[in-house]
């Protein structure tokens, strides 16, 4: 079934796109940035159902491989949220425009928006295997565990559980992705929290989010607000500590970030994109 999904212009789907490949996991996801699209599975009630988003400047075009209105309702919810298709641009640039470090970065990219996860748990693990180390490095790892517990499904996977990681345990994950003793049982951790109920969504308490998320080995407060970021939907959540971040501002320490990243509250997260997207994703 196709669907088209509406949003307020205007839309940088280049930049989304750029994104969403160097982001793209091997065996998870298809991005070609140049046919504008982007392919994945969805869980769902009636099993995995595959999706391909077709990003333009004005639209976003879903082709879903199911029929049931119920499902097609479900996956255009979370396509909504992963692609920040919620936004209203013009209440950026009023909140950002006259900033002198991102304000002219509004002005060139007005309809960047921030990329989600088109599930938390996924977007949650997949953080905790790029710690401290390079995108590139955090795309293969990732590959790597969705080929060992993921579920394949007509060329793709979906991405594990929960329940699948927690009663995999530590050494399994360990072996087959690469990850050191101590970040494969952080996946662990997070895995049976999240199996016991923990859900990293934005229809959450934030605050408790965030606090259980704190409390487990290995989750430190760069990992906590990039997930507000980008799987709670917290648009003023700022991950002062990002290496990133900090390089773009001209600092050295997040407490130098913090300062600086004062002037743009409520909406934090958006000047983090900016910055992130002018450094790391576009030439």
């Amino acid at each position: 079934m196709q669907v088209n999904l509406p949003l307020a212009p205007p839309f940088d789907a280049p930049a989304a796109l750029a994104a969403l490949a160097a982001h793209a996991v091997p065996g998870l996801e298809r991005v070609d940035p140049a046919a504008g699209t982007c392919s994945r599975l969805f869980n769902t009630g009636a099993g995995p159902v595959p999706v391909t988003a077709t990003l333009s400047p004005d639209s976003v075009t879903l082709e879903v491989g199911s029929n049931s209105p119920a499902i097609v309702a479900d996956i255009t919810t979370a396509v909504r949220g992963w692609l920040d298709l919620e936004l209203e641009p013009e209440r950026v640039a009023a909140m950002l425009g006259g900033d002198a470090v991102v304000g002219p970065l509004v002005a060139a990219r007005p309809g960047l928006r921030i990329l989600g996860y088109p599930d938390g748990f996924e977007g949650g693990v997949s953080t905790v295997v790029g710690q401290q180390v390079s995108l590139a490095a955090a795309r293969t790892f990732t590959g790597r565990l969705v080929s060992a517990f993921g579920s394949p499904v007509g060329g793709l996977a979906l991405f594990p559980t929960a329940q699948t990681l927690a009663a995999a345990g530590p050494d399994a994950v360990r072996e087959a992705v690469g990850l050191t003793n101590a970040r494969a049982r952080t996946v662990q951790a997070l895995a049976e929290a999240c199996a016991d109920g923990l859900r990293i969504t934005p229809d959450t308490d934030h605050a408790d989010t965030r606090r259980r998320l704190l409390a487990l080995p290995g989750i430190g407060p760069w990992t906590v607000e990039y997930l507000a970021m980008r799987a709670l939907h917290d648009r003023d959540a700022y991950p002062e500590g990002d290496l990133v971040l900090q390089r773009a501002l001209a600092v050295k320490t997040a407490k130098q970030a913090r300062e600086i990243g004062q002037a743009w509250a409520p909406v934090r997260a958006y000047a983090v994109f900016h910055l992130w997207t002018a450094s790391a994703y576009l030439p």
